[in-house]
């Protein structure tokens, strides 16, 4: 094969569908993707033993999180990662996108925290606690890096840098899922947080990743040189910018609309408690039982648990006539 035919191929159909890598490392994700898979839906059985069965919906978003990752990184469009810019894009887009936003949706701490022993709580309390795990997941410190990811790994000589060293261009791969969770789990996800967003502050965070987005749809759709000369056609670069600008934006007018539905819900469930809460302080008064509506409401609204949230923590707590911590 020529060189030039080397560099931006043709993109089959059939080797996208059929050319699934068999390298170490695609093996390896394999394994750590059937794991964590395995492990969640264990969990969710667990949870449903104690009779508190787990959201369908979430299993099937988390599973799907998984999914998403495997077509990423093993699949035969990870077979054209280095060579295809436009196919880099979309593993990029399935890696920092889609896949994290299914992956939070599916609220695996939540799971992990219910479905477990106390000795694995606690464990799993203490790291989501800890002062290094709180800062990595400052909403500053987030924004920074998820925008610096963006902006400099396809506008800096760090691209080329990385297609030429492929243990590095792999290990991009682990980051832009990191830092997409990250991101994602402040924005859209339902598992609590050290540092809780208002709807409006969420709202804000994606209007930031708007001006990124068309950064790069405004300096690679219409470029004039490859992003990577040794790799990418010109047209492959403008054709790989033009799905990335475009995917973005759709991402995140997708992402708005489904941060407006829970906020929407939000309030509809805090309306829903009031008057549960209404309701038993007034059932508790007509019965001559004392007046007591906060203790009347928790137990008409909801069951209290080993791990419950207090100010936005996972924190223990005790069940009704058990000793616990709080």
């Amino acid at each position: 094969m020529l060189l030039a035919d080397a560099i931006s191929p043709p993109v089959s159909l059939h080797t996208l569908l059929t050319g699934w890598q068999t390298d170490w490392l695609s093996l390896m994700t394999v394994v750590v993707d059937l794991a964590l898979g395995t492990g969640y839906v264990v969990g969710a059985l667990r949870l449903a033993g104690k009779g508190r069965p787990w959201s369908r919906w979430r299993t099937a978003s988390f599973l799907g999180g998984i999914i998403t990752i495997a077509i990423a990184t093993d699949s035969g469009l990870a077979g054209y990662d280095d060579s295809v810019f436009s196919m880099h894009v979309i593993q990029h887009l399935l890696l920092m996108n889609l896949a994290p936003i299914l992956l939070v949706l599916g609220a695996p701490v939540t799971l992990a925290l219910q479905a477990s022993g106390r000795h694995t709580q606690t464990t799993i309390l203490r790291v989501l606690h800890h002062p290094v795990v709180e800062l990595v997941t400052n909403p500053l410190v987030v924004l920074f890096f998820f925008s610096v990811t963006m902006v400099g790994y396809f506008l800096t000589p760090f691209y080329q840098f990385s297609l030429e060293h492929p243990l590095l261009h792999d290990a991009t791969h682990l980051g832009f899922l990191f830092t997409g969770c990250l991101y994602w789990w402040l924005v859209v996800g339902i598992d609590p947080s050290r540092w809780r967003l208002s709807y409006p502050m969420k709202l804000g965070f994606l209007a930031v990743d708007i001006p990124i987005g068309t950064l790069l749809g405004l300096t690679l759709a219409p470029a004039t040189t490859s992003i990577a000369s040794s790799f990418h056609t010109v047209a492959d670069t403008r054709n790989g910018g033009g799905i990335l600008w475009v995917a973005s934006e759709l991402f995140t007018f997708a992402a708005i609309g489904l941060v407006v539905y829970q906020w929407m819900r939000s309030d509809t469930r805090e309306a829903e408690r009031g008057d549960r809460r209404a309701e038993a302080a007034y059932a508790t008064r007509s019965a001559g039982q004392g007046p007591e509506p906060e203790l009347a409401g928790i137990g008409n609204d909801r069951q209290l648990t080993e791990v419950e949230v207090v100010d936005g923590r996972f924190v223990h707590v005790s069940r009704p006539g058990r000793s616990g911590r709080g």
